[in-house]
């Protein structure tokens, strides 16, 4: 039997395609209209934009539609670890994407297991399992969602100026932003004080902080307000939106101690410290400790939106046996996944551990030689390549300016530099400098001459 001739489509029926006004090309639009687009169609979600249009960027560079090019010291949003259109994280998203995308949430890909086998290589004992997310609120997310179901409690505990993203548990736990006039946030959140060495609170008899006095205080408040249902300490080993500050040695193991005395989990997020950032793969190989639940996101996609929750065994398996549930759209994605994968074979091959170690050595010479000639210099901390400078009006009284700071990070854009500042009541405004890790000592000098530069004008402004 012969085989039947398809029938003809009629010229009378619509297109499959739709038909749609041509865009105009981006060069054909003038940057007035581009920002009167902006104006009218973008929904602003955290202040004003950068009045700059960014055309493209390599390496530690952006490079404007105007023709301007700007040192980038925050790596995009803290993330592009490796640079912007690193080589080999452009060949494998150019490869994985014409071969495997993105599939149905239940099934599973090579670069997924990979990534996770590979992660738990990195890590200690028994942190061994990896769920792998989008961003650094979903991935916290899910964390304090096993956290609650594994220990049948709901109470979480976190740091008075954390961060931890804008999904309602993660937001919920952060408290340096965005609290006020959303209504009531998730039940059972608590705040502890942050133990800053720069701003003591509970001092001991010369002047410098007491964080064991003041931890014991503050869980003597949490002991109060508790309903007896703590689940879970959701902290930063480096508090990065709170102001690049780091506890002191020896707290960790402390927190960690109240955390099992009260039969409650420790989660760490290192969405910022973690992968070589601060001189160690994670921030928490300093102080001895091991986290029950561990989460990554920002530097594990090196730009991307990849993250990662990492457990013991045993946790995984009590909360599989309650019927844990975090089933999303882009849940254990392959093409992100590939890209892990090779942000992990950077990191290992040029030993970028130890390359933030040297060049945050470098970084902090700079910075502490800045504060040597400007007295608005109020303090410099950080580790490896995330440091912080906070500005000051008053060494001794240690005043703050919102004005000085919008002034300094003002006049770096003008001069070619991107910082971000962080301003928090209570606090001067702190620069929060997180250049790439494959940045060069003569990039590093260019950035820290502009951020001299800037801090001579804005003073002599005032």
């Amino acid at each position: 039997m012969a085989a039947s001739t398809p029938a003809p489509v009629s010229a009378d029926l619509p297109s499959a395609t739709p038909s749609y006004p041509a865009a105009a090309s981006t060069s054909s639009r003038s940057a007035a209209a581009f920002w009167a687009d902006a104006d009218r169609h973008l929904v602003r979600y955290g202040g004003d934009f950068t009045r700059e249009i960014i055309d493209r960027a390599a390496g530690s560079f952006l490079f404007t539609a105007d023709g301007r090019k700007i040192l980038d010291f925050t790596s995009g949003q803290m993330s592009a670890i490796l640079g912007h259109s690193h080589p080999e994280i452009v060949a494998t998203v150019q490869r994985q994407v014409a071969t495997l995308d993105h599939l149905y949430s239940g099934m599973l890909s090579r670069p997924v297991v990979d990534l996770a086998r590979r992660l738990a290589e990195t890590l200690p004992a028994p942190l061994e399992k990896a769920l792998l997310l989008t961003t650094g609120a979903e991935s916290n997310e899910a964390a304090i969602r096993m956290a609650k179901l594994v220990t049948g409690k709901h109470e979480i505990v976190s740091f008075a100026r954390s961060w931890h993203g804008m999904t309602q548990a993660a937001a919920s736990a952060t408290y340096s932003a965005g609290r006020k006039g959303y209504g009531p946030g998730a039940p059972g959140n608590f705040a502890i004080p942050v133990p800053n060495t720069y701003r003591p609170d509970f001092t001991t008899a010369d002047g410098a902080l007491d964080w064991r006095r003041q931890l014991d205080f503050a869980f003597d408040l949490i002991d109060a307000q508790s309903t007896g249902s703590l689940a879970a300490c959701l902290v930063e080993p480096i508090l990065s939106s709170g102001g690049i500050i780091e506890p002191p040695v020896g707290y960790f193991a402390a927190l960690q101690a109240k955390c099992r005395e009260r039969g409650m989990l420790l989660i760490l997020d290192e969405a910022q410290t973690g992968l070589c950032r601060t001189g160690t793969w994670y921030a928490f190989e300093r102080d001895g400790v091991v986290p029950d639940i561990l989460t990554l996101s920002k530097t594990l996609g090196a730009g991307l939106p990849l993250a990662a929750v990492l457990t013991s065994a045993e946790i995984e398996q009590e909360a599989y046996d309650r019927g844990f549930l975090f089933f999303t759209t882009h849940v254990a994605d392959p093409l992100v996944a590939a890209v892990g994968n090779t942000v992990l074979d950077v990191l290992t091959a040029d030993k970028l551990d130890e390359r933030a170690r040297s060049l945050g050595t470098f970084l902090r010479a700079g910075l502490e030689d800045i504060a040597g000639r400007h007295a608005v210099v109020g303090d410099i901390r950080g580790r490896g390549l995330l440091a912080g400078l906070e500005l000051v009006t008053d060494r001794e009284t240690k005043h703050s300016s919102d004005e000085l700071g919008a002034r300094v990070t003002r006049r770096c854009l003008e001069l070619g530099l991107h910082m971000n500042i962080v301003q928090l009541p209570g606090m001067g405004g702190v620069f929060r400098i997180a250049p790439p890790l494959t940045a060069t000592e003569e990039e590093l000098s260019l950035g820290l001459t502009i951020l001299d530069e800037a801090i001579g004008d804005a003073c002599a402004e005032r």
